[in-house]
């Protein structure tokens, strides 16, 4: 099975199964130098993991991280950072009934026709539990970037579900506001209309969509290239890789089919060193004036923010009775997805997104040599560092 690594120059390699023994990453291309806070890795994990609240599975998972290689007294070598994270929670009996009768909506029937076999557990490799293992890899993506001269910022919250949209919030308020409920939704008269509804379709052992906004800031110009490697072609594969994404649009997105050419063309300025705070830019250089392209033109970023929007589509594990076909026994039955299941997604899967973002732009900055991809110092061919270990006989 390929498709289990993501990145160029930093590199995310997963293992795991929804109810195998762990889940596992190892991320390459890791600068030495870095001081890694495994208390911050473990924060954005609490932040993904099941049962943090009533619009969440139930399932116990305690999603702990063990970090073991790659980092020296605190600080990243340069070599290869593997996490391991150990499934706690896991009961594959409640999936047996559908081993050979396929759930409606799931990677079932598609996986055995493939390899002709699956692990059945929980949906095995096909289930979000995958994500946890990209969570961890953004947060030490995060950290780099943190470490370096950029002041990169990204956050992400949950701007619709089903019928029910937020109002446009600014960075700061995404900020301020976005953890601040269990929707993870900036604006506080939508968030709590949304958990109305949430509540709703979860008593009715039904399921609901909905969408997240993400906006990345400090991001300088200049990176990605046309085409294949472009900005928004790798950004939109990682954003089409998290579990039923269903859509992904940067700046005007859709609403660009009706705006003329003329309303969305950007007139260029000069930076007069007051105006463009949000823009990576120095006095006197050309900016957008407006930013309707959401920080990417021509596959490249612009040192504007940039912005866009995910959609998922409703969990597909619900209570309500559904109809499979068994192809063992060649008979149509009657199935009812019992366990714990999500209600809705994009709440928890604030974070992946985040993570996402993270580990592409890190790649892009390595790629670009924004960021030394050897030390974060920029400094190769010195060995006195801080971070170097000392000999215990000199002490």
């Amino acid at each position: 099975m390929n498709g289990n690594r993501f990145g160029r120059l930093f590199q995310v390699t997963t293992y795991g199964e929804s109810h195998g023994d762990a889940m596992g990453v190892t991320v390459s291309g890791v600068p030495a130098g870095v001081e890694l806070d495994e208390d911050a890795i473990q924060a954005q994990l609490d932040r993904r993991k099941p049962g943090q609240s009533m619009i969440t599975t139930s399932r116990g998972e305690p999603d702990e991280v063990v970090v073991n290689s790659g980092v020296q007294d605190g600080y990243t070598t340069g070599t290869p950072i593997g996490m391991v994270i150990q499934n706690k929670d896991a009961r594959s009996g409640k999936y047996e009934p559908y081993v050979t009768a396929p759930r409606p909506s799931h990677g079932d029937y598609t996986y055995s026709a493939k390899f002709g076999t699956r692990n059945w557990g929980g949906g095995g490799r096909s289930s979000a539990r995958e994500t946890v293992n990209w969570v961890a890899a953004g947060a030490v993506a995060e950290q780099v970037l943190d470490a370096s001269e950029y002041d990169v910022a990204i956050k992400a919250h949950v701007n619709r579900i089903g019928d029910v949209e937020a109002d446009e919030v600014s960075f700061d308020q995404l900020l301020e506001r976005s953890e601040e409920n269990d929707v993870r939704c900036a604006d506080p008269e939508a968030a709590a209309e949304m958990q109305e509804l949430i509540e709703e379709y979860q008593e009715e052992g039904d399921s609901i969509g909905g969408s997240i906004y993400f906006e990345c800031r400090g991001v300088p110009r200049g990176l990605g290239a046309p085409r294949f490697d472009g900005f928004p072609s790798r950004l939109g594969r990682a954003m089409f890789s998290i579990p039923a994404t269903t859509a992904v649009e940067f700046g005007l997105g859709k609403e660009a089919a009706a705006v003329t050419g003329s309303e969305r063309n950007e007139d260029w300025t000069f930076d007069d060193g007051e105006s463009f705070e949000h823009v990576e830019s120095e006095a006197d250089d050309p900016v957008p004036v407006g930013n309707d392209h959401g920080g990417l033109q021509g596959g490249i970023t612009t040192g504007e923010p940039i912005y866009g929007e995910a959609t998922w589509h409703a969990p597909t594990s619900i209570p309500k009775k559904q109809r499979s076909a068994d192809w063992e026994t060649g008979e149509e039955k009657e199935i009812q997805v019992v366990g714990r299941h999500d209600p809705v997604l994009p709440p928890r899967a604030v974070p992946v997104v985040e993570a996402m973002l993270y580990c592409t732009v890190l790649d892009f900055m390595l790629l670009a040599g924004r960021i030394n991809p050897d030390r974060v110092d920029g400094n190769p061919g010195q060995y006195d560092t801080e971070y170097h270990p000392s000999s215990p006989r000199n002490e």
